[in-house]
């Protein structure tokens, strides 16, 4: 049997490090704290399906990645006496509004917890390393750089002498702060640009374009840096290669919130809330991976499954657009033929966004190959 589950999150703040707050609620009857799943609606998305069951269990609302997170496994006693095995598959669902009242209030409780409290919570194996797998925290640690005698100790081995004379390289310039910070812009312009496909507010429009702004300014910064720095920890190209990749991002956020205030776009079709959902999910990970960038040698492993899962987003968002493009024709090319290019319009500017970030995962990628 399979089932679909949503994983409700929040994150506290836009730093890099802010923490991540995930959503549990109690089970029926044993009352274990669980994530909202069930059963396949029929007629939905397998997505749409999971944001119904947070509304129904949990009473949240939000945009939800239609890309999996992934899956777990857990055994399900049927009043018949059975006990099956069932697959969830769980979507990530960021948060933006809770319920006052909702479908099963009475019956669960809901609460907050911490991302490492909430995967000690749950009882499921493969749930809890999902939920320690969404954050940062896990990873952090294995950001900080290799001590000298360490690396000298490591180096030891010829097949490693290479990499141990990198790290004995003094490595100047401020390149990881300022990757960092630009991914911080990421994630803040792609969820104004979730809220603004919500709720259609001007305000979200504006906070996307001060936040490019914000990117001008520290890729100027970082390409003032290349020029000044005679020793950088990766090559010129590639740095350039990576923070322009970044900024093609929030550059189409720009483009995609401007097409919206030019055209006076109010309403949203579900298929530009998929792409939506994937881009914030898309610019989370990109957020995770820029920290892991100091110590590309350890983190080689975590940063390919990123970079892995960014890729197959960018495939799932190519046939959400493409679903979306044919059902606007359908409905409205022969009718409304100026409607349906500003739709036109709005789907390229989402597709071009997470295009961006396949092209950041595969400047980190090459990152990886070089010097992993």
């Amino acid at each position: 049997m399979r089932q679909i589950a949503a994983l409700p999150y929040q994150t506290e703040g836009h730093a890099i490090d802010s923490p991540v707050r995930i959503l549990l609620i109690t089970s029926r009857e044993a009352k274990r704290w669980v994530i909202p799943k069930g059963n396949p609606a029929p007629g939905l998305h397998a997505h749409n399906a999971a944001a119904l069951e947070a509304e129904e269990e949990a009473g949240v609302l939000g945009l939800v990645c239609p890309v999996p997170l992934g899956s777990y496994r857990y055994r399900k006693r049927r009043r018949s006496g059975a006990s099956l095995l069932i697959d969830v598959d769980v979507f990530p669902l960021a948060v933006s509004g809770e319920l006052d009242q909702w479908k099963e209030q009475h019956e669960r409780e809901r609460r907050w917890f911490s991302l490492a409290d909430a995967a000690d919570a749950v009882d499921e194996p493969d749930l809890r390393d999902l939920i320690r797998s969404f954050g940062q925290s896990e990873f952090r640690a294995a950001t900080q750089r290799t001590g000298l005698l360490q690396a000298v100790a490591q180096g030891s081995k010829v097949g490693h002498m290479f990499a141990w004379f990198q790290r004995l390289l003094p490595k100047t310039g401020n390149f990881f702060d300022l990757f960092e910070a630009h991914a911080v812009t990421v994630v803040a312009g792609a969820d104004a640009l979730a809220r603004l496909l919500q709720d259609g507010s001007a305000e979200h429009i504006r906070e996307v374009i001060e936040r490019e702004h914000d990117a001008d300014e520290i890729i100027r910064e970082v390409l003032q840096t290349v020029r000044r720095t005679f020793l950088t920890p990766f090559d010129r190209g590639a740095i350039i290669g990576l923070i322009g990749a970044l900024d093609d991002a929030i550059d189409e956020m720009q483009a995609t919130v401007q097409a919206i205030d030019l055209y006076e776009v109010k309403a949203f079709e579900p298929e530009m809330k998929d792409m939506a959902a994937i881009i914030v999910d898309a610019a989370r990970l990109t957020a995770e991976a820029m920290p892991l960038l100091r110590d590309v040698g350890r983190n080689g492993t975590r940063l390919h499954e990123l970079t892995e899962r960014l890729v197959r987003m960018e495939s799932h968002a190519d046939e959400i657009h493409t679903a979306g493009l044919k059902r606007a024709y359908k409905e409205l090319g022969p009718v409304d033929p100026l409607r349906f290019s500003v739709h036109r319009e709005v789907y390229k500017h989402l597709e071009r966004i997470v295009d961006a970030f396949e092209d950041v995962a595969n400047e980190i990628d090459g990152l990886v190959i070089d010097h992993a």
